[in-house]
This record gives C-alpha cells, sequence and structure tokens, in this order.
C-alpha cells in the first residue's frame, strides 16, 4: 500500500484577512484526496502562536480555545509538540502569511512547501513595488502615486492636490500591503479623499493612490514553476462599485463570468501578461494575476497579483482552472508536487555548490 504524503496546512494568521484564511483552508481540507493525503491542520491564532486542530472546519470557540505555541526561537517554552510532514501548505492572505514571512520560516526549516518563494512572495504582496517592477520592465500598470503616511501627515494637502494633479477623479486608495479589498475605497469627489487616505492608512504605512478604470475586470490564474501556465481568464461583474470586502466574503451579489466572453486574441493576450507577471516577481506554484480591461480603449492594466489567491470552492482561482480542465483536487495534487519538485531541484542545487 503506497504511503500517504503528510499536507500541513497553515491558515488563520495575524492579518486582518485571518477568517477569509480559515475558509480556504476548509475548502482545501475538503478537497484533498485522503487516499493519497493525510492532512495536519494547524491554526495560527491573530497573536501568531501556533496550534494544532482537528481541522479548519473546527468551530471558532474549539481553534482559539486550548494551548497554542511559538515557533519564534527565542519562546523560552520546551513543551512545543513535533510539527513535521512531506510538505506544508500556506493558506495565509496577507500580511505574515502572504508576503514571505512565513516563506522564510519553512525555507530556514528546509521544508517543501506550497507556492511562491521569499522573495516573490514580498514582491507581490506589496502593490507599490510590484507597480514598480513591472513599470520598469515595461509592462501595463495603472496610473499611480505612492504615498508614505509621514509625508502625508506632514504636508496632507500638497500630496492631495498631487493625487487630484496628477491621477485625477474618479480614483482608488488603497494599502499597498493588503488583500481582499480591506481598507480599498472609490473617490469620486474632493471631499470623499481624506476620509480615504485616512482608512487605508489604518492598514499599512504606505498606500497607493490609483487612477480608476471605467471598464470590465478581469482575473487570470497560473499555474507552474519554471513552465507556468494560465488559466481561461474570468469576469468579476461587481455589484457595488468595485468587488469589496462584503461582496466577497459577506453577501455574495457580485456576478461572474467564467469563462470571460473575449474574442481569443484577447484570451491569450491577457494569458501572456498573467505569465509574464508571474515571472517578473519569480514566482512558482500558483498565483492569480487581476486586469482591467478599459471600455472606450480596450487597453489592459495589470492590476495586482496575489501569490495566495482566495480559495474557496467560489473563488476564482480553483473555478478558473475547473473550466480550464483541472478539478479542484487535481489542482491541490499538482500545486503538491510542484512543491515537492521546486525544493528538490533547490537541494540538487546545494549539494553541486
Amino acid at each position: 500500500m503506497k504511503k500517504l504524503l503528510t499536507v500541513a496546512l497553515l491558515f488563520g494568521g495575524r492579518s486582518a484577512e485571518h477568517d477569509i484564511s480559515i475558509i480556504s483552508a476548509r475548502a482545501i481540507h475538503h478537497n484533498l484526496d485522503r487516499k493519497k493525503y493525510r492532512v495536519l491542520s494547524i491554526y495560527i491564532n491573530k497573536q501568531g502562536r501556533w496550534k494544532l486542530v482537528s481541522s479548519p472546519v473546527a468551530p471558532a470557540a474549539a481553534l482559539r480555545s486550548g494551548h497554542s505555541f511559538s515557533f519564534l526561537p527565542w519562546s523560552s517554552r520546551v513543551d512545543q509538540p513535533a510539527v513535521r510532514a512531506d510538505v506544508y501548505f500556506p493558506v495565509l492572505h496577507g500580511p505574515f502569511g502572504e508576503d514571505g514571512t512565513i516563506q522564510g520560516l519553512l525555507e530556514m526549516a528546509d521544508v517543501p512547501y506550497v507556492g511562491a518563494p521569499v522573495l516573490a512572495s514580498a514582491l507581490g504582496m506589496d502593490k507599490a513595488v510590484f507597480k514598480n517592477l513591472l513599470s520598469r520592465l515595461g509592462l501595463p500598470v495603472v496610473p499611480y502615486l505612492v504615498v508614505y503616511e509621514e509625508d502625508w501627515k506632514d504636508n496632507l494637502r500638497q500630496v492631495e492636490k498631487q493625487a487630484l494633479a496628477e491621477i485625477g477623479l474618479p480614483l482608488f486608495v488603497k494599502p499597498a500591503n493588503l488583500g481582499s479589498s480591506v481598507g480599498i475605497s472609490k473617490v469620486k469627489n474632493r471631499k470623499q479623499l481624506t476620509p480615504a487616505i485616512r482608512l487605508a492608512f489604518r492598514y499599512d504605512r504606505k498606500i497607493l493612490i490609483e487612477k480608476a478604470i471605467s471598464g470590465r475586470e478581469i482575473e487570470c490564474s497560473v499555474l507552474g514553476n519554471e513552465r507556468p501556465r494560465a488559466s481561461l481568464p474570468g469576469e468579476v461583474i461587481p455589484y457595488r462599485e468595485f468587488y469589496d470586502y462584503a461582496d466577497k466574503y459577506l453577501e455574495g451579489k457580485t456576478r461572474f463570468r467564467i469563462p470571460a466572453d473575449l474574442p481569443p486574441g484577447l484570451v491569450r493576450r491577457f494569458q501572456e501578461l498573467a505569465i509574464a507577471s508571474f515571472r517578473a516577481i519569480d514566482a512558482c506554484g500558483l498565483a492569480r494575476v487581476d486586469f482591467f480591461l478599459e471600455a472606450k480603449t480596450n487597453k489592459i492594466y495589470i492590476n495586482e497579483i496575489n501569490t495566495i489567491p482566495g480559495f474557496t470552492e467560489i473563488s476564482m482561482y480553483p473555478r478558473l482552472w475547473e473550466v480550464s480542465g483541472l478539478s479542484f483536487s487535481r489542482l491541490l495534487d499538482r500545486l503538491i508536487t510542484l512543491a515537492l519538485e521546486r525544493h528538490r531541484k533547490k537541494k540538487r542545487c546545494l549539494e553541486r555548490s
């Protein structure tokens, strides 16, 4: 009988996307083939402490209660349980999970893990750095400004004047290092700008002010390591002004076209740009790339890349692969295989050096 691979799901975490991480982990836990895998569930609470739990489906009270432990090397506790697995599967959205921090810990432990490595995770998480990089590579991004909190406090009027002059209305204000539409505002008049900036700075010390593109929101999933491939694109049709947190995870009134109704030439272009974005940050495993298709010009703009995209049953990443011929369970198999392959290649390189 073939030995089962032990997969450690890491979920929860310290970011504002804690609850979304739990929902994603539940879907992955449900779809992992028990004929192939033994699943170990590790919950990370909002204080960053770890806990072995029965599954992500456990009630919130069960996740929070009981003994938890620290993985920090300076922790004085000696009663930490051994957490050993064949491959680790971080399902941690946002800071302290998608930004290279947990990836750095797993690299230090020298274990295989699903998804992008440290640098790619950090580049993908920081929307400002990501856009700076893509701009240097000549890839199309929405006009934007990067604003630091101290600069805004020192010269509020000048920053806002610059935003209105260079970006113009309508515009979006968003934290540089967060996902799931947390802290994002659409600004349609001058009076809305200061409250929107103030809200974004609640979540980050650095924010983006971007031109609001009138058109369609398109998303494309990417899968692979050195030879990534892109799924068919899908379209998000927001219920409100934009696809916000409430509609993503609470109300579910936004509609989707999966796959998007696009001519073959545009489909190929979205796939090419998705792979170019993936390679720009040297990603591995998976990512979802989000785009705007401007109504008047049909011009494509790359919005952002998500190296640990939402993974719920209704999330775009697995649904786009479903219509591209890869079921949720087979997608998870492929991600685990890619993680093991990348770790083996890295070990061989270290042995030759």
